[in-house]
């Protein structure tokens, strides 16, 4: 395995099985999550090295999810000058 760890997130359990067909071809890890919530749940616990989204999820929508990481993402840090 490569180390990495794909978050896959559709509503739609065909689309996932699908990816995961071509992340395990390609000896990805990953994990699968039905909706927004579950899908934060994961990001949370495994921190998952790619996030693949659907933007149109029930509930939350994938699009909203992106927003959400996006402002709880800690600050960058720059490099320090020597």
């Amino acid at each position: 395995m490569t180390g990495k760890t794909v978050l896959i997130v559709d509503d739609e359990a065909a689309i996932r099985e699908m990816i995961a067909v071509a992340l395990e071809m390609a000896d990805y890890d990953y994990i699968e999550a039905a909706d927004a919530r579950e899908a934060h749940a994961l990001i949370v616990d495994k921190q998952p090295d790619l996030i693949l989204l659907d933007w149109m999820l029930p509930g939350t929508s994938g699009v909203e999810l992106a927003r959400r990481l996006k402002r709880k993402r800690p600050p960058q840090t720059s490099p320090s000058s020597c």
